[in-house]
Parts: C-alpha cells; sequence; structure tokens
C-alpha cells in the first residue's frame, strides 16, 4: 500500500464551499464515516437548534449518529453561502432549510494536515423576513 503525501490545503473561497458541501452531504446521507472524516480530531463544538453546547469530539459525533437514526429526520437543504476566511481558518454563513423552517447555521473549519477540517457546527432559527412595503402612493390619513 503506498503512503499518500497530504497536499497543502488550497486556502480559497471554492474549496471551503467544497469542504461545506462534503458535510452537507455526509448529513443528507446519513454517512457517519463520512461525517466522521469531516470533524477535527479535537477542539471540535457544535450547537445544535434547541441542544445544549457539545463539546468533544466524542459527544458531536454522537449527537450524528443519533440524528441520523432519527427516522423522523427531515430533510436538509442549504443556500447562501458566505464565505470567510482568516489564516488558516474558514467560516462558511448559509441558511439551512429543515422541515420548512429556516436556520442559520455557521460551519468553522481549520486547515489541518492538507485538509479543511470542521471544528464548529451551529446552527440557529432564522427570523422570518419582514414583509415588502407595498409599492406606490403612501396612503392619505386626511
Amino acid at each position: 500500500m503506498r503512503r499518500q503525501i497530504p497536499q497543502p490545503c488550497r486556502m480559497d473561497d471554492d474549496s471551503l464551499i467544497a469542504a461545506n458541501a462534503a458535510y452537507y452531504r455526509a448529513f443528507v446521507a446519513r454517512d457517519l464515516a463520512a461525517m466522521e472524516a469531516i470533524w477535527a480530531q479535537e477542539g471540535v463544538t457544535c450547537v445544535h437548534p434547541g441542544w445544549p453546547a457539545l463539546i468533544g469530539r466524542a459527544p458531536v459525533l454522537g449527537s450524528y449518529r443519533d440524528i441520523f437514526r432519527n427516522p423522523s429526520q427531515q430533510d436538509l437543504t442549504t443556500r447562501e453561502e458566505r464565505v470567510l476566511i482568516e489564516g488558516v481558518d474558514g467560516r462558511v454563513f448559509c441558511v439551512e432549510e429543515v422541515g420548512g423552517s429556516l436556520l442559520l447555521a455557521t460551519n468553522w473549519f481549520r486547515s489541518i494536515d492538507g485538509a479543511w477540517r470542521l471544528l464548529y457546527h451551529q446552527a440557529s432559527p432564522l427570523a422570518a423576513p419582514k414583509p415588502a412595503r407595498p409599492r406606490g402612493p403612501s396612503p392619505s390619513f386626511h
């Protein structure tokens, strides 16, 4: 078996978006092995909506195992990704839609051994957008 030498992690928006997409593919596929490969080995935390903060790799991955086993878990889609890269850290902010509810998610990655590894995930309910103002002249109160 040939040992592969890790390549340096590309530190650009596209590679970070790809790492984020891999996280969501693992989630949607309920693939615990893929999820384990995405998360860093140390220093990980996660806050699922309505859950207490999970600190450490074992509790975080255990939460995904439990979510994946839940037959009532609703489908998840994402959109509106925004990226911020500073040094070896990269963050992706996106909107998750789960069962018709919108969540704002933060996924914080770090370049470790040539790959983006997830350190932190948090999803929180997103307030409904304000209704659009009606167009046209303002109503008169006189």
